[in-house]
């Protein structure tokens, strides 16, 4: 068996180990708390088809009210722009 050099910042135990445990720790809860919230935002557009509204356009609602005004204004003129092609 051959002793490899220990990468820099490589380190199985001792300070280096354990804060890259705490992270790893702390992306998992992460990656877990994603997941809850991607299966509440799930529910919450079943519901939506639910009550009766068309999911896809409340996809674009949200998406479209993430944007400050001028851009929401921009996409909205170019959306013109591009319909009128279609007549």
């Amino acid at each position: 068996m051959t002793d490899t050099p220990a990468k820099p910042g490589h380190n199985s135990g001792g300070v280096a180990g354990d804060q890259l445990r705490s992270l790893v720790a702390r992306i998992e809860r992460l990656e877990e708390e994603k997941k809850g919230l991607s299966d509440d935002i799930r529910e919450i557009y079943a519901e939506v088809k639910a009550h009766g509204f068309d999911p896809k356009i409340v996809r674009q609602v949200v998406r479209l009210r993430k944007l400050d005004s001028a851009d929401l204004a921009e996409q909205q003129a170019l959306l013109e722009r591009y319909m009128e092609v279609f007549g």
